[in-house]
């Protein structure tokens, strides 16, 4: 049972960021041109706030026992059966990534401002990873899949917002469109998963299993364990950057140094993996979920592992880095090393936010060092690539640069596609909306029709 203080520290953890965005927000509206210090205290506080809040659910369900904290409020809306609940959950998986996830926003708002000094978006920067920042700790401490959802959404909306940050040019907003539909192709397996087990089991929401953590109700059917796990792997493979979906990943890097660290090196990315480990009920019920999941991963980490090593930018090196390990993760699920798979997660956000933040101090640093000795830096020797036969590395070679063709292929059979047909969409509608504008009657001849049918109404 949560008593008042404990639920009053879940709405606090979950609300806080999104308190510090309406208050942005609303200077933004005003217009009132904000100091960069105040911007940057704001955030830094909240997110500091945030991780004591974390750190303070952590203690209390240390001395609860582990039996996780639930806070729950009346209903939105009820139609029929279906209900969408409001409710928070602290357990053994979530408050984790609840501490490392605040822990690391409070790091990256206190770097942000001087990395963005003087920039003319630094207002709009900081409203965004706010808003990013309260959604992954919605995600995270949700207490129902469609709550879940809601999360989910808002932290692709803002990754996406961030990746074309520089708008004034134009691949920024290209890899921000492709990002965007990637997502969108995604996201629709965990829209379909909250509707088919609402219709199989008729609830949304965690329910305790023989598990340190919560998970979703099992339906009861085999075939509709299958579809909703399935639909769940579909949805993490976007957020998590796997095979065939990770090209998205290296081209966010044409966004902020900082939002590149806390989204697509330590949060975002993880997202993927954390909604696997919440279904981990649905994997225990039919171990095939789980074959495919550690498949999946094992792809996605033979493939990063041969593209990153021909990538000559260090943010997509370490982009390709993260998808290497997220694919490994995505095995560890799969295998059933949940726990290890956790203590994976924590360990190589922190690492991959703070290479991100060092990034472009690293290229300094190397361009010094090879100054000083007159000579390249050295590279690393005694690869299993170079045993293999000179036939045989020319093709790896070529795949690499390739980017294992995933990237061609997604963007002729998938992203043109839609693209096309979202040009076609436009294009019809602004000609309905030109042929009902000549349609309608000059105002001089709609007053007479008017007065035509007033007379007649008499």
């Amino acid at each position: 049972m949560t008593s008042g203080y404990e639920a009053l520290l879940l709405v606090l953890t979950v609300g806080l960021p999104f308190l510090a965005v309406a208050t942005l927000a609303l200077g933004a509206w005003a217009k009132q041109r904000l100091p960069e210090a105040a911007i940057h205290r704001l955030a830094t506080s909240t997110f500091g706030l945030t991780f004591a809040t974390s750190l303070v659910l952590g203690v209390a369900l240390w001395f609860d026992g582990g039996a996780g904290l639930v806070w729950s409020a009346p209903h939105w809306f009820e139609i029929g059966g279906y209900h969408f609940p409001l409710s928070l959950v602290a357990d053994r998986l979530s408050v984790p990534f609840a501490v490392f996830s605040s822990g690391l926003l409070c790091i990256t708002a206190a770097f942000s401002s001087g990395y963005l000094h003087r920039e003319p978006g630094f207002l709009r920067y900081y409203l965004l990873l706010c808003l990013f920042g309260g959604a992954v700790l919605l995600a995270v401490l949700a207490g129902s899949l469609d709550f879940l959802l809601f999360g989910w959404e808002i932290v692709g909306l803002t990754s996406v917002l961030l990746i074309a940050f520089f708008y004034e040019r134009k691949p920024p907003v290209s890899h921000g469109l492709r990002a965007f539909i990637v997502y969108r192709i995604c996201d629709i397996g965990l829209l379909g998963a909250a509707v088919w087990l609402h219709h199989s089991t008729g609830s949304g929401t965690h329910a305790p299993v023989l598990l340190p953590w919560w998970g979703f109700e099992v339906p009861k059917r085999a075939l509709d364990v299958l579809v909703v796990g399935g639909l769940l792997i579909w949805a993490s493979l976007g957020k998590g950057a796997q095979v065939p979906f990770g090209g998205w990943l290296p081209r966010a890097m044409e966004g902020p140094t900082p939002s590149s660290a806390i989204f697509y090196g330590a949060l975002s990315v993880h997202l993927g993996p954390y909604l696997l480990l919440r279904a981990a009920p649905l994997l225990d019920a039919q171990p095939v979920l789980g074959v495919w999941i550690a498949l999946i991963g094992l792809a996605t980490a033979v493939h990063g592992t041969l593209v990153g090593r021909v990538q000559n930018d260090i943010k997509c090196a370490l982009a390709y880095a993260s998808m290497t390990q997220v694919g490994l993760i995505f095995v560890e699920i799969g295998l059933g090393l949940r726990m290890l798979a956790i203590v994976h997660i924590v360990g190589h956000a922190a690492l991959r936010c703070l290479q991100f933040l060092r990034a472009p101090s690293v290229l300094l640093d190397r361009a010094e060092e090879e100054r000083r000795a007159g000579r390249p830096a050295n590279r690393l020797l005694g690869r299993l690539e170079g045993r293999l036969p000179r036939s045989a590395q020319l093709w790896l070679y070529r795949g690499a640069l390739e980017r294992g063709f995933l990237d061609a292929l997604l963007r002729d059979y998938l992203l043109e596609p839609v693209l096309a047909l979202s040009r076609q969409l436009d294009q019809g509608q602004e000609a309905l909306h030109s042929l009902l504008l000549r349609r309608r009657p000059p105002p001089a001849q709609a007053s007479r029709a008017s007065k035509t049918e007033a007379e007649v109404v008499r």
